[in-house]
């Protein structure tokens, strides 16, 4: 089944993003590989492609895992989550309807 993770960036989430960025993008690139990972990126803190200093308020991932709390434990072991850069993680059983 398809699941929707959301991270919600810290205050001073855009510098501690550094620190993790390369494990973070690796974890997601093995969804990739497998086969599982419908959509990932960040969400912009204002209304442009690159917001610069203004940072990011989280990041959406929309991937397949084998249950709820295999998803939960995904995102719970993310580097973004154990750096700070997040201060949590929100993740719901996603119903993917198009394309």
């Amino acid at each position: 089944m398809l699941y929707m993770i959301v991270g919600r960036d810290a205050e001073d989430g855009l510098q501690r993003r550094g620190s993790a960025r390369e494990a973070h993008l690796a974890r997601i690139n093995a969804l990739l590989d497998e086969g599982r990972l419908v959509l990932a990126g960040p969400l912009p803190k204002i209304d442009a492609a690159d917001p610069g200093p203004a940072g990011f308020s989280g990041s959406l991932i929309v991937a397949e895992f084998n249950s709820l709390e295999a998803a939960r434990d995904w995102a719970g072991a993310d580097p973004y989550l154990n750096c700070g850069a997040w201060v949590d993680t929100e993740v719901h059983p996603f119903k993917q309807v198009l394309p």
